[in-house]
This record gives structure tokens, C-alpha cells and sequence, in this order.
């Protein structure tokens, strides 16, 4: 008996592995079905027909494979209301930065989220060299050009430790970098707000040169 066991022992095995088997149109089976189609809950998309993907369906509820609204939620959407008092973040931490092009003067309310590090005005710096010299100078003194005129392309650039700027928050300075103002267009689609910042804390010193 002992021995016939030991023979009936592996051909159970092998037709246990080879039903796990996928061929052809036969998907074999599966451990955890749920975890391989699991109901893609997504919030840009409503679909409302339970067949919809029922040829394909391996669900456990019955229904169709594409069929994603939520039934645990008002008329089964699947966008919701964020929790009050919650605010999405960037990446990095940040909030987003909601103010418009018509919101200059709340600009100067806003505070620099980045410290003020050597190594932020260091990185600063650098970034100002490449984006902003050109016109502000290296030094933050105005026109690049000593000989430019009334209508020129660099004419009228102010000096940031001029009497009118050298007081402009970083914020107001974020602003103008974002939005733009005057003859200066918006660096938004150059820089990210995180490198915005850190010029900001570099006109500043600037700002007192």
C-alpha cells in the first residue's frame, strides 16, 4: 500500500501543476484572482455597464472586467471630494502655487518656502547666471549694454538695489518669474517653481549689494 502511494503521489502533482497551466484560450488557474483584475477604481474614467468586459471577466463579484464605478460611493462615482483641509503638495513638498497673473500685489504676502542657505543662493546664482544675466546683469545692476538707448531691447532694465526694488519681496520676485511683468515674460516653462525660489533668494542678495 505504502508503495502504491508513493506512485500516486507524483501523478497527483503533475495533474495538479499542469491545470495551472495556460494554454491557449485557457488562462490556467490563478492564485488570488482579485489581485491580478482588480477593479481599477479610476477617477477620470466611469464606466456604468456591469457586462462591459464580461467575455474577459474573472472577477469574483460576476461582473464584467471594464466595469470600475464604486457602489460604496453617491451614484457610484468614482471621483470624490478630498477631505476638508487637506491640500495637494508638489513633488518636493510645496504647495501649489495658486496665484493668477491679476494677484501681483497679494505676490508680496508669499513667503520663500526654501531656507536660506548658502547652498540655495549658491544654486541660486548659478541658475540667475544662466537665465536672468542677460538682461539684469551679473551683478543685478540693470542693462548688460553701458551704451543702450530709450527703445532698445536692454534699455530701461532697473537695478534690483535701486531705490524702487530693493525692497520687492521674494515673493513679488517669484511673481514676476512666474507671470511676467512689463517687458518681461513668464519663465514658468524654463524653470520649475523649485529653481524660481531659489533665484529669489539670490536677487535678495542682490537686493542689498
Amino acid at each position: 500500500m505504502t508503495n502504491k502511494l508513493k506512485a500516486f503521489v507524483p501523478l497527483v502533482l503533475v495533474v495538479l501543476i499542469s491545470a495551472c497551466t495556460a494554454n491557449g484560450d485557457n488562462p490556467g488557474l490563478e492564485y488570488a484572482p482579485q489581485m491580478y483584475h482588480s477593479v481599477p477604481y479610476e477617477p477620470l474614467t466611469q464606466i456604468t455597464d456591469k457586462e462591459s468586459g464580461e467575455w474577459l471577466s474573472n472577477r469574483e463579484d460576476g461582473l464584467g472586467e471594464f466595469y470600475n464605478s464604486n457602489p460604496n460611493n453617491p451614484y457610484s462615482q468614482n471621483v470624490r471630494v478630498p477631505v476638508a483641509g487637506t491640500v495637494k503638495r508638489t513633488g518636493n513638498g510645496m504647495l501649489p502655487y495658486r496665484l493668477k497673473k491679476e494677484d501681483l500685489l497679494a505676490a508680496a504676502d508669499v513667503v520663500n518656502p526654501l531656507p536660506d542657505t548658502p547652498e540655495i543662493k549658491t544654486e541660486g546664482k548659478r541658475l540667475y547666471n544662466l537665465y536672468c544675466d542677460h538682461c539684469h546683469g551679473t551683478n543685478g545692476k540693470g542693462s548688460v549694454d553701458p551704451s543702450a538707448k530709450v527703445g532698445e531691447v536692454f534699455a530701461g532694465v532697473p537695478s534690483y538695489s535701486s531705490a524702487a526694488k530693493k525692497n520687492l519681496s521674494q515673493g513679488h520676485v517669484f511673481y514676476v518669474m512666474t507671470h511676467g511683468y512689463g517687458r518681461m515674460g513668464s519663465h514658468a516653462s524654463q524653470l520649475s517653481a523649485e529653481k524660481r525660489w531659489k533665484i529669489a533668494r539670490y536677487v535678495r542678495e542682490l537686493q542689498q549689494q
